[in-house]
Order: structure tokens, then sequence, then C-alpha cells
């Protein structure tokens, strides 16, 4: 490898210093994202945790690599040490509802006069301000006022939820990550740091900037499944085989369709790809023919072509398809199945993710690191907590 590109492996965000404000989702998916990319990422958790999520230890996910400390922000000892914290550090990721950081004393104004390069990063569903801004929503209303939920599902079928992946995680944590990026680099350039307002509905709009362009474009019609890339063409849609499976077919571009035919055994035109008065009849033979053989057989069948046709996995067998195994994309860390940090960067071997803390479960041993006074006696007074 060229020297000039090896590193010590600890990834490329190495010494980066990142306070999460522990939450729901959306935050604590940025900064396990920081963390995979070499953040040293200490998650601030609150007593009794957040009473919500099920997942616990080393199936918390969204906290592997992260150090955990519990603190009573309810306390001004406590506020304290993360205000301590907080001179220390590049960035501090929260993701109440507007005005709860101020509340406790740790927004970013209290923070900055800490330290003025400080980059903090607010996630929130609607955003610090609109009328709906101080309002309880979870990822399906985000996306349902964006257009995002609309547009996905058959044609004259209910909308279709997809995980939370489009709101949740895609236009926010994915977002919040982007703005705390950037903001580190004008930190770097000014010596400013700034507040990054990270509202869901904004970043899923933003991820719905080349369906707005096929609208503009009048190349979309604002129905569910009447579209190129929403199931309405026969040529990118689901199928269903023999054995009750599926596989998943995109052969949008003329050679790639022309090879789904030949496969597939269909003698169709492949001039006619776009014929529209031809689609009802060609989506009965495509079925027809996925429905004569069972997923594993039409998956051998596809494998190594340039047809875009791929089998509609399940989240456990994802880790046994040949290609993702071969790049590891999934891997299990103490018997939990996990994806591997992404994205992947040359000189950085990125190593198996760390399992999650227990929350509380470094707090003395963090504090005394970011030089936190008194530690032993906020553990003594309940202010913080050792697991």
């Amino acid at each position: 490898m060229d020297d000039v590109h090896a590193t010590d492996g600890k990834g490329p965000l190495a010494g980066l210093k990142v306070i999460e404000l522990a939450g729901l989702g959306p935050a604590p998916f940025a900064g396990m994202t920081l963390a995979d990319l070499g953040a040293e990422v200490v998650c601030v958790d609150r007593p009794g945790g957040n009473g919500v999520s099920p997942m616990r230890g080393r199936t918390d996910i969204l906290n592997r690599g992260k150090k955990s400390v519990l603190l009573d922000l309810k306390q001004p000892e406590a506020v304290e040490a993360v205000l301590t914290m907080a001179a220390q550090a590049d960035v501090v990721l929260e993701g109440f509802r507007p005005g709860v950081a101020e509340r406790l004393g740790v927004g970013p104004l209290e923070c900055r006069r800490r330290n003025p390069r400080l980059v903090y990063g607010r996630m929130t569903g609607w955003g610090q301000n609109g009328p709906w801004a101080n309002t309880a929503g979870h990822d399906i209303d985000y996306i349902a006022v964006t257009g995002a939920l609309h547009a996905i599902g058959e044609y004259d079928g209910p909308p279709q939820i997809p995980l939370n992946l489009v709101g949740d995680f895609g236009g926010g944590g994915a977002y919040l990550v982007i703005g705390v990026l950037a903001a580190l680099r004008e930190a770097a350039l000014t010596g400013q740091g700034r507040t990054v307002d990270a509202a869901i509905v904004d970043g899923t709009a933003h991820l719905l900037a080349g369906t707005f362009g096929f609208l503009a474009a009048e190349a979309w019609t604002d129905a569910r499944g009447a579209n190129l890339l929403d199931g309405g063409t026969p040529f990118y849609a689901v199928y269903e085989t023999s054995d009750r499976r599926h596989m998943a077919v995109g052969a949008i571009e003329g050679k790639f369709y022309a090879q789904l035919l030949t496969l597939l055994g269909i003698d169709e035109d492949p001039a006619d790809q776009h014929v529209r008065a031809t689609w009802p009849r060609l989506r009965r033979r495509i079925a027809d023919a996925f429905a004569s053989r069972t997923q594993t057989q039409w998956a051998k069948t596809f494998d190594g072509t340039d047809a875009c046709v791929a089998p509609v996995l399940s989240l456990r067998e994802s880790a046994d398809h040949p290609h993702l195994a071969a790049r590891g994309t999934l891997v299990e860390v103490d018997g939990v199945l996990q994806p591997r940090p992404a994205p992947r960067f040359d000189g950085h071997e990125a190593p198996l993710p760390q399992a999650a803390s227990l929350p509380g479960g470094d707090t003395v041993e963090t504090l005394r690191a970011w030089s936190v006074p008194g530690v032993e006696d906020l553990v003594a007074r309940g202010i913080a907590a050792q697991a």
C-alpha cells in the first residue's frame, strides 16, 4: 500500500471528540456513524433510559463503539460536567424537542460559551421552527407531509411504509452527519462553530430531489405505482416465484431489458420496451415466467448477468448472499448480526464494530479522562452513576 495513505487503522475521524446527549433513533444513528468512522463518541445517558427502545446491551447496535456516561441532567452539577466536557469536544449532538436542551442548560449558546469552535448538531423531526416544531411525531408523520409516503405503494393501493429508513435514518441521521462534517470544515477554517438544524422533513424532501426533477419534467405522475421507479413499469417491479418467494427486476436500460427477456424466454421485441399499451400483457408474461420456477433457480439463472435481477432476501438471509459475504457487509459481533461501518476508505481497514456499553458503563473512567472534577462525589450523591 502507498505509504502516503497508510494510517493507524482507527478511521478518518480518529481524534474527533463527540458528546451525544442520549435520545432515540436518528441522533444515535448519527453518533454511531461518527463512531464507526473513528470518532470518540461519549453518550450521556439518562437515569432509567429512554423507556422505549427494546435494544439493550450488545443488541443496542445504534450505540456500538460509544462510551456511556450516566448523568442526571436535572442536577446542576451534572450540567456542569457536560459543559466541562463540551469545552474539550469538537461536536455535541442532541435529539430533543426545540428548547429542551436550553432548559436543561446544555444548549448551543451555553456550550459555545465554553468552546467557540464547537459544532452543535440538533436532530428533530419538524425542525427548530415552524407551526409544528414543538409537536410530537415519528418517521411515518415526517415522510407523510413531504410526499415520500404518498409515492410508495401499488397503483390504487394504500401507501406502503418503508420501515423508518427514509425519514429517521435517511432524511434524519444521515443529514445530521452531513451537516456536522460541513460545519467542522468551516470551524477548521474560521475558528467559529455552528449550530446544525437537521430536520427530518428537510432531509426527506432533499432526498426527493430527483423525483421532483422527474415531476417538473412531466416524466412523473403524482400517483403511486404509475412511474418508472415505483413499480409502474413491468421492467422495474417485484415478481413472485413458484415457491412464493420474490425476484426484484430493475431492467431500465434497453440492453439490460433485452437480457431480461432472453433469460426469461419471452419473445417480445426489446424495441417496444416503452410502449405503454404493451405493458399489461408484458407484466403478465413476466409474472408467468417467474412463477414457473423457484427463487433459487431464478437467482442462479440471473447470477452474474446484466439483466438487473436479484432475489429478494430476508434480513438474516442477506448475510449469506455471495456478494455481501465477500465484502463482509454484514458481520456478527458477540452473536449480534449487524452492518459493517460504511463507507470504506483506502488506508483504513474498518475494524469490527465494538459492542455497545451498558448505560453508565464508562461513567467514572470517562469523566476522569475528560477532567471532570469530583467524579467520586458525583457518583456518591447519585448525580452520576457507574453501571
